[in-house]
């Protein structure tokens, strides 16, 4: 299998690896975490201006028209320096209103994604033992549109955005509904999470909202299968830019006359971690070609979820093993390293941890056999 990057996506990531680099600077990155929304404005006005923000979407609605491969090229460039913008929900968010929205969700919304002036994010994830495929947020059928009520857990960088993509459940199935984040009969209630994003949790009594796509049709689970791709790749880049600042750190610190990078234990966690991120990349690639061109209804699941579990385990491991080797500077909070390992943490943890992607994993391979 050639994971080589084609033309256009090496275009993309050089210029968003330049756009990222100026921009995401740890001076930068601190003035954001403590703002109101804790989002870097003008890295996303500079995002927006370089086409980035379109890139999932496609020619005919304003975008570039990379897909998910596109997206995840970008997600893997903000990863290495951990810049504060909300990209990966909301580019799934304006994935799914391009491949599931009426012709009027996608006049109203992508526009303006595409040039930056509007903003949506995803609710997927609940309280408790509530698995995403499966929410326990209702949505009743209100003549043309749509009732929600129950509670969205830890919604990602929702204040500041105009749309929020909710995923409820119905009679005829799990699906996606959009509304606005300032509709009636919904209130925000702020919390912070372990990455400094300013996160909310979203309670509906009833709000109106409109459905995107048919309920009941997959389309949650296809949402889901690209948010668990993002967020790998989101991990990829995030280890990456762990490792190395680890590499320059141990190349320039001296102890009893020698390099730290030379001690072998040293190079042992290197290794370890360079190994482990090399299989997070390998397997994030063939997650992206099974997700785009579906060729087998459970390729796709099985594939998506090898990747999300290297990205959970494996990119926690090599954060934390990155944090170690620095030693007592690696738990100072305002060293760089320190948010790799923040944004590791919480990114593992998404959409269910390595246990529960595993045992999702075990379970669609038992039933992939069964039809076998």
């Amino acid at each position: 299998m050639d994971f080589t990057l084609g033309e256009e996506l090496e275009t993309v990531r050089g210029l968003a690896r330049e756009i990222f680099t100026d921009h995401a600077t740890t001076e930068r990155v601190r003035a954001a975490e403590a703002g109101e929304n804790r989002i870097d404005a003008e890295l996303w006005e500079q995002l927006a201006r370089a086409g980035l923000l379109g890139t999932v979407i496609d020619e005919d609605d304003g975008g570039v028209g990379l897909g998910i491969g596109g997206l995840c090229v970008l997600l893997q460039e903000q990863g290495r320096v951990v810049a504060p913008v909300p990209l990966w929900s909301a580019a799934v968010a304006a994935l799914a209103i391009a491949e599931y929205g009426t012709p009027q969700q996608r006049a109203a919304v992508l526009p303006g994604v595409v040039d930056g002036s509007e903003r949506i994010t995803v609710a997927l994830e609940e309280f408790g033992p509530v698995a995403a495929a499966e929410p326990a947020c209702v949505a009743k059928s209100d003549g043309s549109r749509w009732r929600l009520t129950g509670v969205k857990a830890v919604v990602p960088t929702p204040f500041g955005a105009d749309r929020v993509l909710v995923a409820a459940m119905t009679e005829q199935g799990p699906g996606l509904f959009l509304t606005a984040t300032d509709a009636e009969d919904l209130r925000w209630e702020h919390c912070e999470t372990t990455d400094h994003d300013a996160g909310g949790n979203l309670q509906l009594d009833g709000a109106l909202a409109e459905a995107v796509g048919a309920p009941g049709g997959g389309v949650l689970d296809m949402v889901l299968r690209w948010a668990e791709v993002a967020l790998s790749a989101l991990q990829l880049g995030v280890a990456e830019g762990a490792l190395a600042h680890a590499a320059e750190y141990l190349r320039e610190r001296v102890q009893f006359d020698r390099p730290l990078g030379s001690l072998q234990a040293v190079q042992h966690q290197l290794a370890d971690c360079y190994i482990e991120t090399d299989a997070m990349r390998v397997t994030l690639w063939q997650a992206v070609q099974a997700v785009t061109e579906l060729t087998d209804g459970h390729a796709p699941a099985s594939a998506v979820l090898v990747a999300k579990w290297w990205a959970g385990d494996s990119g926690l491991n090599v954060v934390h093993r990155v944090q170690h080797v620095h030693g007592g500077i690696g738990v100072d909070t305002d060293y760089p390293v320190h948010r790799h390992f923040l944004w590791g943490k919480q990114i593992s943890g998404l959409l269910g941890g390595p246990s529960a992607t595993l045992d999702r994993l075990g379970s669609v391979l038992v039933e992939s056999g069964a039809r076998t």
